[in-house]
C-alpha cells in the first residue's frame, strides 16, 4: 500500500497526507492510516517497503495497551469493523488494503513539540556533547564515549516541524513555548514513559536508546498521541551485540540511509530508486523488531 487511500470502494479522501501516513477527519475522530511509504532525509522514496505500515501499527497498539496505566492515550480502536463502523455513510475501506494497519482515534488538540528521551549518548546529542561537552542544554560529566549509557536519561525536547527538519530547543524554550506548567508534565510523563519501554525493552534483549513522543489535550485532559516506540520514532540496538565506543545498528531503516549515502545523492527529489536488496534488508529488521517487542 504505497499511495493514498481513495478512490472506489472507499468512499474517503485524506485530509492530509503525511510522508508516511494519511490522515482522515471523520468529525470528533480521526483516522490514521500507515502506509508502507518510506522517507528519508524528508524525501518519500520509491519503491515502498512491504508491510511497514502495518508493522508499525501493530508495535504502536502494543505500547499504547501496555502504557495506559502511566499516562492516557487518544486510541478508540485498531480494528478495521470498529474503523468501518465509525464512517460516513455509504464508505467503507476494504480488509485487504486496511487490516492491520488502521488507527481509531479521538481528536486531541496537539501540544506542537516532541518530547525526546535520550538514554544513551548517541546521535545529534553525541555530536552536540563532542562540541560543548552539553546535550541541549544538560551539563555532563566529561570523558563520556559515543553510545555510552547516560547517568540519567535526559528529556530534550523540539520544535514539531510539519515539513523539514525538527529542531532540538532548551528545555526553558519549551516552557516559553507552552508554559511553566505544561512543560514540567509533559517532561515527567516522557521521563516516566521512556523508562517504563525501556525496562520492559532490556528484558527482550532490546536497548531503547532515544525516543520521542507527542502529547495532547483531549476533552482537558493531557494524552499521549501520535505512535510510541516503533522503528519511526525511536533508537533500539540488539543489547546481544551493544558496545560502548561505537553507536549499534539499529532496528529501523539504517539500510535505506546507508545505501543514500553511498550514491552521494544531495538529499533533494528526486531520490535515487531503492534496490530490492535494500528494501528487503529493511523489512527484515522492522520484522524483527516487531516479533522482539511484542513478543
Amino acid at each position: 500500500m504505497a499511495s493514498t487511500v481513495s478512490g472506489p470502494g472507499t468512499g474517503l479522501k485524506p485530509s492530509y497526507r503525511g510522508k508516511v501516513r494519511d490522515l482522515y477527519d471523520l468529525g470528533d475522530k480521526l483516522l490514521l492510516v500507515a502506509t508502507d511509504r518510506i522517507s528519508a532525509f524528508d524525501v518519500v522514496l520509491s519503491p515502498a517497503v512491504p508491510d511497514k505500515g502495518r508493522i508499525l501499527t501493530q508495535i504502536s497498539a502494543y505500547w499504547f495497551r501496555e502504557t495506559k496505566s502511566i499516562v492516557p492515550n487518544h486510541v478508540v480502536s485498531h480494528d478495521l469493523a470498529d474503523v468501518n463502523r465509525a464512517l460516513p455513510a455509504g464508505a467503507s475501506l476494504p480488509a485487504a488494503e486496511f487490516e492491520g494497519r488502521v488507527t481509531l482515534a479521538r481528536k486531541a488538540q496537539r501540544v506542537d513539540a516532541e518530547c525526546v528521551v535520550r538514554g544513551y549518548l548517541v546521535g545529534s546529542g553525541w555530536k552536540e556533547y563532542q562540541k560543548t561537552g552539553s546535550v541541549c542544554g544538560h551539563k555532563l560529566p566529561a570523558g563520556l564515549l559515543e553510545a555510552q549509557k547516560l547517568p540519567e536519561p535526559l528529556f530534550t525536547p523540539s520544535t514539531k516541524a510539519d515539513q523539514g527538519h525538527d529542531e532540538n530547543i532548551s528545555r526553558e524554550m519549551l516552557a516559553e513555548m507552552v508554559g511553566a506548567d505544561l512543560a514540567r508534565r509533559l517532561e515527567d510523563l516522557s521521563l516516566k514513559l521512556y523508562k517504563a519501554c525501556a525496562e520492559r525493552l532490556l528484558k527482550k534483549g532490546l536497548i531503547l536508546a532515544d525516543t520521542k513522543f507527542e502529547f495532547g489535550f483531549i476533552d482537558g485532559e493531557l494524552r499521549v498521541i501520535d505512535e510510541m516506540v516503533t522503528p519511526d520514532s525511536s533508537r533500539m540496538w540488539d543489547a546481544a551485540t551493544y558496545k560502548v565506543g561505537k553507536a549499534p545498528e539499529s532496528f529501523d531503516k539504517q539500510p535505506v540511509r546507508d545505501f543514500l549515502e553511498k550514491t552521494g545523492w544531495n538529499k533533494t527529489p528526486p531520490a535515487p530508486t531503492l534496490p530490492p536488496e535494500v528494501v528487503a534488508a529493511t523489512v527484515a529488521r522492522y520484522r524483527e523488531a516487531l516479533a522482539r517487542i511484542t513478543a
